[in-house]
């Protein structure tokens, strides 16, 4: 009797991913780890915040942003101060844009791959 083939032999998808990381012309590089502060900045309106969410120092939070600031030459956040008011982080509207055409670029990518991914499932052992 055959074997059932596994979901993911099916579909290329269900445990396949793609990693994009998109080299701009102009230096500027962005992958998953400036999308993913983006989003948890959206997320939760606090560069702290998306720094411990994702494990990674302020510092190193905030050198993303800007590195995506300078990159872009817009701002991708707008700040706020704290005190009284709370202050906080929200996402401009190049910020907004940033994550929509990454992910854009990535389900048009995985698309494109998903052929590739089911040959290459082929290979594993059974």
């Amino acid at each position: 009797m055959p074997k059932k083939k596994q979901k993911s032999e099916e579909s290329g998808n269900a445990g396949d991913r793609l990693n994009i990381r998109i080299d701009l012309a102009g230096g500027l590089r962005i992958g998953p780890g400036k999308i993913a502060v983006l989003e948890e900045i959206a997320r939760s309106g606090s560069i702290s915040a998306a720094g411990r969410a994702l494990r990674m120092s302020y510092r190193r939070t905030w050198e993303l942003v800007e590195d995506l600031n300078t990159g872009l030459g817009a701002p991708v956040v707008e700040t706020a101060a704290g005190g009284s008011g709370g202050g906080g982080t929200v996402l401009t509207q190049a910020g907004k844009a940033v994550i929509e055409r990454y992910r854009a670029i990535e389900v048009d990518a995985a698309a494109a791959a998903r052929k590739h991914l089911l040959a290459l499932n082929r290979f594993r052992a059974k």
